[in-house]
């Protein structure tokens, strides 16, 4: 009897020891809307500095060299109209060479000038080079985003690796930051218009909250037609979106005066309406920032 009890604790033992093992990692992706603003004058392109930042990001607080150890986090950058992204997969690279792999994400040994460091920097030249040739006068970003989100190659769920007795489940925090204005224009008489939201679609919502005596998001919870139309699919409940605003046309920028009072401004407009699209569309979280 003492053997089987002595049997039944070790399996006992075994199968708690078996439980899988969680390991966080960071999928972060940069999306362009490469449209005219990117040539205003009064505005001058900020996207440039904005990408080392977020690529500061995913070096210093995803992958963490020197801090770190056998990271798979992503990062990748595309425009908006191409679907050959530039793309650093840490999941893929070296495979179980986990020596090698630290050796090249911290920069050092035969890795010292062609490791992380020395990648993240030729991946900001390609995007400068990107940026140097691509304009788009005119996309329906959303349809275009929820098509990538629907892509094999952009969202990463969990993924379940064996490891002897123990699992590691590797789960991925999805990250898009999205390069943009915040107007959803484009300009032909065939095209679909159920994500067009531009300056027509703006003043109808000032005009509502007006005549109503109400702010935005209180006018867009009651009606819901004033934004855009909700649109559900698995992937979204996996991705944090991050709006990252470069341009407010309703602000004068040499007498540094807004023609709308605060609240019905172009920018906080777009905020409300892109924030209660995410979340009706059932997106984990949304930011937005102006920079």
């Amino acid at each position: 009897m003492r053997f089987f009890y002595i049997l039944a604790v070790f399996c006992i033992g075994l199968k708690l020891n078996a439980q899988p093992k969680h390991l966080k990692y960071s999928n972060v992706v940069i999306l362009a809307d490469l449209s005219n603003r990117v040539d205003n004058k009064v505005f001058p392109n900020k996207d440039i500095k904005q990408i080392h930042s977020i690529i500061e990001f995913f070096k210093n607080e995803c992958v963490k060299p020197g801090i770190k150890i056998g990271d798979k986090s992503v990062l990748s950058f595309s425009t908006f109209s191409d679907n050959k992204p530039i793309v650093l997969d840490l999941d893929k690279m070296f495979g179980d060479k986990l020596a090698e792999k630290q050796a090249y994400v911290n920069s050092r040994g035969k890795y010292k000038n062609l490791g992380l460091l020395s990648n993240l920097k030729k991946i900001e030249d390609e995007i400068k080079s990107v940026y140097s040739i691509t304009r788009n006068p005119g996309l329906d970003l959303i349809s275009l985003l929820l098509e990538k989100i629907e892509s094999d190659y952009l969202i990463r769920g969990s993924k379940t690796s064996p490891n002897g007795v123990v699992q590691k489940v590797a789960e991925y925090e999805n990250h898009i930051f999205i390069l943009t204005d915040g107007y959803l224009e484009y300009s032909s008489s065939m095209s679909n218009k159920q994500f067009y939201f531009g300056a027509n679609q703006i003043q109808k919502i000032r005009n509502y909250c007006i005549k109503n005596n109400m702010d935005v998001t209180s006018a867009l919870k009651l009606q819901p037609s004033l934004g855009l139309p909700k649109y559900i699919r698995k992937n979204n409940a996996l991705i944090n979106l991050h709006i990252l605003e470069t341009h407010e046309r309703d602000k004068d920028p040499k007498m540094l005066v807004y023609k709308n009072p605060v609240g019905l401004r172009d920018n906080e407009i777009l905020e409300a309406v892109w924030t209660k699209w995410s979340y009706d569309s059932n997106f984990k979280s949304i930011s937005w920032s102006k920079y």
